[in-house]
């Protein structure tokens, strides 16, 4: 991609999260998205052929700028469990500041197809990038690797439970909290 194009897909990007913690799901109007980033509207479908499409790549967005935060200021914790914890809590406090926005974002996650696979696959290694940090693992085991799994999974659910309504932000801790001490399961005798 030329710069040129790097900064249009930016700007789209931009769009799309704004118009979402404006008004969530709803709110992301591809004709809107195209006006807010100073574009065709085929150029938008062109580089998004879909606002299923548009929003995981938000979410891709948002999820590699967080990385860089962590990785620039990791989280803190005893041990591997208690660092994953305390990362996935501070995505969650970074999500409850935009709550429009998550619920556009997960929405998107849930509702797409196979034609958004690459997109959500890319979405899930980023995840597991993050939480693999936050753990300090460089050359995880398969059995850790499970576990990476099911706490994001697990990770996913908290997120539209709380949306939803159904999970208090106090209950999304403890889910969080509970899921992370798989970790502690999987370590290698040391």
């Amino acid at each position: 991609m030329t710069e040129r194009q790097e900064a249009r897909r930016r700007r789209i990007l931009h769009a799309s999260a704004q118009l979402a913690s404006r008004g969530g799901f709803e709110a992301v109007q591809m004709r809107e998205v195209a006006e807010a980033a100073g574009v065709a509207l085929g150029t938008l479908y062109r580089y998004f052929p879909s606002k299923i499409h548009l929003l995981v790549a938000t979410m891709q967005d948002q999820l590699q700028h967080m990385h860089t935060t962590l990785r620039k200021r990791p989280p803190a914790g005893d041990d591997a469990a208690q660092r994953v914890a305390e990362t996935l809590m501070r995505a969650f406090r970074a999500l409850q500041r935009e709550p429009h926005l998550a619920d556009a974002m997960v929405r998107a996650l849930t509702f797409a197809d196979r034609s958004v696979s690459p997109e959500v696959d890319t979405v899930s290694r980023l995840t597991t990038a993050i939480i693999l940090d936050a753990m300090g693992l460089e050359r995880p085991t398969p059995e850790q690797l499970s576990a990476v799994r099911v706490i994001e999974h697990t990770w996913h659910s908290a997120l539209i439970t709380w949306l939803s309504g159904r999970a208090s932000i106090a209950q999304v801790k403890i889910d969080i909290e509970t899921v992370c001490r798989l970790i502690d399961l999987t370590a290698e005798p040391g």
